[in-house]
């Protein structure tokens, strides 16, 4: 599922992306407003989850803007707000459900999933990759019509980056800039190792090393 969260909170906006990303998404962030509608006039998202109270255009003001382009997207609002004023007027303008702050991060994933169904949204945790394999965000398993193989953790989140990033090279930076997160940062020779066991399932040229560079699925 391709999830677009705006959150302009620094530490919360840090913990959802994480998180998110951990239980399988492909999550998007946007600090304002404005910066969330470039993103939906110009890429497909499965899901929104809009933070009211963000600079330029507040999600209650975005809100009503997607719906009147008449995307039917599934929209979950976000707020410090304790009032229903603002819980009433998320509802008018649209939205299919709304969590109030603090909220504890399982909680909105089981909304997500809720929404999901509700929505017959396709399950995008599951890719198919090249060779008649497939990648299972959910078990970290990657199998085929007659074999699965358990991976790690880490080894399925860099799968997942490369694959989405299919034909550009990615450099170490990135990679761990977009999977390690508050984890410590691993070695190069950490990163090198994961993708040693992924190539000796997916076979040696399913991702190319550019010395000095980086790694490319193609």
């Amino acid at each position: 599922m391709k999830i677009l969260l705006l959150e302009d909170d620094a530490i919360l906006s840090d913990l959802t992306f994480a998180h998110l990303n951990e239980q399988g998404f492909i999550t998007t962030l946007a600090e304002d407003g404005e910066e969330a509608l470039a993103y939906i006039e110009n890429e497909k998202f499965d899901l929104f989850i809009f933070d009211i109270n963000v600079p330029k255009l507040s999600g209650l003001k975005l809100l009503k803007q997607v719906r009147e382009y008449a995307i039917t997207t599934p929209i979950i609002m976000i707020t410090a707000y304790q009032d229903t004023e603002h819980l009433k007027k998320g509802f008018d303008f649209g939205c299919d459900d709304y969590i109030k702050k603090p909220f504890d991060l399982e909680e909105l994933t089981q909304r997500i999933k809720n929404l999901a169904k509700r929505f017959n949204i396709e399950d995008r945790n599951v890719l198919q990759l090249k060779g008649g394999f497939y990648l299972d965000m959910n078990k970290h398993l990657i199998g085929s019509s007659r074999v699965t193989y358990e991976i790690s953790y880490k080894e399925s989140q860099i799968l997942k980056y490369l694959f989405l990033q299919k034909g550009r090279v990615v450099g170490f930076d990135e990679l761990v800039q977009n999977i390690w997160y508050f984890d410590d940062i691993p070695s190069e020779t950490t990163i090198r190792v994961y993708i040693k066991n992924i190539r000796k399932i997916l076979g040696k040229d399913s991702i190319r090393t550019i010395r000095g560079v980086g790694y490319c699925y193609e």
